[in-house]
């Protein structure tokens, strides 16, 4: 059997593994390119290292559902905020709804000083799909 025949007769098979294997690298690709921290390592940040959640969600996404604890400093904000933290050595983990906001966010804080920024990987999604505490806030 030569390798010709071999490709001819399991041609179906091949494009499904190489379909497959595709499907996989692009998933891990697009993972990948927001980058950031696991929520169960951000968890691990908040417990051991006393880091601070910012969301940088608009007010109506904030108050519909945020990280426990999270503090609120919208993106367009974040430039010229007050409620960043002193301490810029203090671990910041930046969320938004999916992680897109949170890794502009991250460059634009590290921009202004802070060392240890990281936006959570599939933002607030990631964080209520691994059952972890949202808090609600009343519309003024």
């Amino acid at each position: 059997m030569t390798s010709t025949s071999f490709l001819a007769d399991n041609w179906i098979w091949i494009l499904a593994a190489a379909t497959s294997g595709g499907v996989l690298l692009w998933q891990q690709l697009q993972q990948a390119g927001t980058g950031g921290v696991t929520p169960a390592a951000a968890v691990q940040l908040i417990n051991r290292e006393k880091a601070v959640v910012i969301d940088v969600c608009t007010a109506e996404e904030f108050a519909a559902g945020h990280v426990a604890g999270a503090k609120h400093i919208p993106l367009t904000e974040l430039g010229t905020a007050k409620g960043l933290p002193g301490n810029k050595k203090l671990p910041l983990i930046v969320v938004c709804a999916s992680g897109q906001r949170a890794a502009k966010a991250a460059a634009e804080l590290k921009k202004l000083g802070h060392e240890n920024v990281q936006p959570l990987a599939g933002g607030l999604k990631a964080w209520r799909e691994a059952n972890l505490p949202i808090e609600k806030t009343e519309k003024a």
